[in-house]
């Protein structure tokens, strides 16, 4: 802990030389460690042009002897950015650990549709509760490395570690069949993983009978929670019929209990049209490759996603506010543990 903060002092004094050595004075008054970053919080002189210090960006890397840097505004407040030394993942099962020795951690992730995800930047755990009216559906997107299945998977193994099978129960489509096998022997399942890209519209379509029937009965019990992975290649190979389904399930599944949470690592409008911009108003976003599917990707401009460092780094965009977090890393080393975990 002591050779970290004298190493942060270190490179605080090198920004604030750099910056004046360019014309763009600036005092480093504070930051915070995330897992993956080191973030300096800058005060500008009064005559420092912001535009002066974002222009900045490569000579703060240089100087600071880091691939990268990124020069950021947050809540009215100025950042510089680096990539952190030695970054470890931050562990799943170890978050649950921890939260289990935590009773009101506990009582939260034990109300039905709730889903422990990852750690903010301010340290503190990230949950989101499925079907509320704000977060009826979610939006996961990414491109390759971004860490977009394993904000999936840590999703689905918070629900089936937290919450009861009569209260929450589980539908998972994934035509890759690669990421989601650990759930195949869950007791929150409602049918075998969907991998058979023929068998995709047949579970729809029951989901959407299942919706009507739970809407002329006002049943909402339990939580149906439908993940359905690659999306965007799934309305490419399905066509218009497909997008039709999907649309009647995010326009009315929440009053029936149905959540539909839906990952892509294409998020462009072209695809994803109106199904996306208009019904998922929650979206965890990873690295994409540019502004435009950062701006379809997040539903709202100038996120930053496309600057993301990838490997877990995230972004909660939900009622018009955004959160940076680091998703939980699930790997495939922990499947036995967690099947073990799914029956204990």
């Amino acid at each position: 802990m002591f050779q970290l903060k004298r190493q942060l002092h270190l490179q605080a004094d090198r920004i604030e030389w750099l910056l004046a050595a360019h014309k763009a004075p600036a005092r480093v008054t504070g930051g915070r460690v995330t897992p993956r970053t080191i973030q300096f919080h800058l005060t500008p002189a009064p005559t420092t042009k912001i535009s002066r210090v974002a222009g900045l960006a490569q000579e703060v890397a240089l100087m600071l002897d880091v691939p990268s840097a990124r020069i950021l505004r947050e809540n009215g407040s100025l950042y510089i950015e680096i990539p952190r030394d030695g970054a470890k993942p931050l562990r799943f099962l170890e978050m649950c650990k921890r939260a289990e020795r935590d009773p009101e951690m506990m009582r939260v992730l034990r109300v039905p549709g709730t889903a422990l995800i990852g750690m903010g930047a301010d340290g503190v755990p990230v949950m989101l509760r499925l079907g509320v009216p704000d977060v009826p559906h979610v939006l996961i997107a990414g491109t390759t490395g971004s860490g977009k299945s394993q904000a999936a998977r840590a999703l689905l193994a918070s629900l089936v570690l937290y919450q009861p099978a009569r209260e929450t129960r589980l539908v998972i489509i994934d035509p890759k069949a690669s990421d989601f096998d650990v759930f195949a022997t869950a007791p929150h399942l409602l049918c075998p993983i969907v991998q058979n890209a023929n068998e995709v519209r047949a579970r729809l379509e029951w989901l959407a009978d299942e919706m009507e029937r739970r809407q002329l009965a006002h049943i909402r019990r339990p939580r149906i929670v439908v993940l359905v992975d690659e999306l965007a290649d799934l309305l490419m190979q399905g066509g218009s019929s497909l997008q039709d389904l999907l649309t009647r399930l995010v326009q009315r599944g929440r009053s029936a209990g149905i959540c539909i949470v839906a990952c892509t690592q294409k998020p462009t409008a072209s695809i994803l049209g109106t199904l996306v911009k208009a019904n998922f108003p929650v979206r965890l976003v990873g690295k994409v490759t540019g502004a435009h599917e950062s701006l379809v990707a997040a539903g709202v401009s100038k996120s930053g996603a496309e600057h993301l460092a990838g490997r877990g780094d995230f972004l909660l965009i939900a009622n018009g506010e955004k959160i940076r977090l680091q998703i939980a890393h699930l790997p495939a080393t922990d499947d036995a543990a967690l099947q073990h975990r799914f029956f204990s």
